[in-house]
């Protein structure tokens, strides 16, 4: 059985039956340095109550799954160090032996369904790899979109990947792709891309009927809401373009693959742009916690309809 352990805001809330938004850890372990990451973490928290709804951060420790932190926790994880970066396949094995780790889009969605939260805000999804013709590497999180119904919301998958490819996935797999207020998708640091959107919905309470409707008819998986990162904190298309360009082929000069990749490439980015792709993940982060907030605000205020 899962030794669930929810903070005393979240425990509260869902008891209440108020809006909850759940949150990745992965952002605070392998996203940013100390002391940033904390910083980051307390503001994308309080801008979820800040619109009505309870943040629930999602982690493993020591062999509980944690949904929601306390203020000493969130601390203690953003400090912590060789803590292990969770999804669909470990997280498991994790529970089980004990061990700490940081979630993933694709663990955070199975943690906050197991905790019946329906809404989930992170920045970028993982998608299909550059080359993934050859490597196979393909992202846990597209699968989770397709099994598990949670509503997740992000700035478009992260522009490091093949954008194409995943959209084509997703498609495949079934999983809706909803582009708020713009017919364009959104390429994570660029609130705009080349790719025509999928689906557009333009209000937070359109979003939470989409949901409501899927579980009506009993359609398996959760809703991608892409929404465009700000205008004035984006870095344009054809500017990091380039840089993305450079970052993949320094990666490949250096032999650079696998898990390490993303890492990588992500710190080549920040260096070429001087810090500001940082700047613009903060900011698309905190955009997206608070439209997850709108729609949980809104789904509480609607039945589950069951097939």
């Amino acid at each position: 059985m899962i030794d669930i352990r929810h903070s005393t805001e979240v425990a509260e809330a869902l008891s209440a039956g108020r809006p909850v938004v759940a949150l990745e850890s992965t952002i605070i372990t392998h996203g940013m340095p100390y002391p940033r990451n904390l910083e980051t973490a307390r503001m994308v928290e309080d801008d979820i109550r800040a619109e009505g709804a309870v943040p629930a951060t999602i982690a493993v420790i020591e062999g509980r799954l944690h949904v929601g932190l306390e203020p000493a926790e969130l601390d203690a994880l953003a400090q912590a160090k060789g803590v292990a970066k969770l999804s669909r396949a470990d997280m498991p094995v994790c529970l089980a032996s004990g061990g700490t780790g940081s979630t993933t889009v694709a663990a955070t969605m199975i943690g906050a369904h197991a905790a019946g939260i329906e809404v989930f805000a992170t920045g970028g999804i993982g998608g299909v790899h550059r080359g993934a013709e050859d490597s196979f590497d393909i992202s846990a999180d597209l699968q989770e979109l397709a099994q598990t119904p949670v509503t997740v919301v992000c700035a478009g998958a992260k522009a490091i990947l093949d954008l194409p490819k995943t959209w084509e996935v997703l498609e495949t797999l079934g999983v809706p792709v909803i582009v708020r207020g713009q017919d364009q998708l959104p390429a994570f640091w660029s609130s705009r891309s080349e790719y025509e959107a999928p689906l557009r919905l333009d209000e937070p309470a359109q979003m939470a009927r989409s949901h409501r409707m899927r579980g009506a008819l009993g359609v398996p998986g959760g809703q991608l809401i892409a929404n465009p990162i700000p205008a004035a904190d984006e870095i344009p298309s054809a500017e990091i373009t380039p840089i993305i360009t450079r970052a993949i082929g320094d990666a490949e000069r250096h032999r650079i693959s696998g898990k390490a990749l993303t890492p990588y490439l992500l710190q080549r980015i920040f260096e070429l742009t001087e810090g500001r792709s940082l700047e613009a993940n903060i900011a698309l982060v905190r955009n997206n916690a608070r439209l997850a907030a709108l729609i949980a605000c809104e789904l509480c205020a609607l039945p589950v309809e069951k097939t």
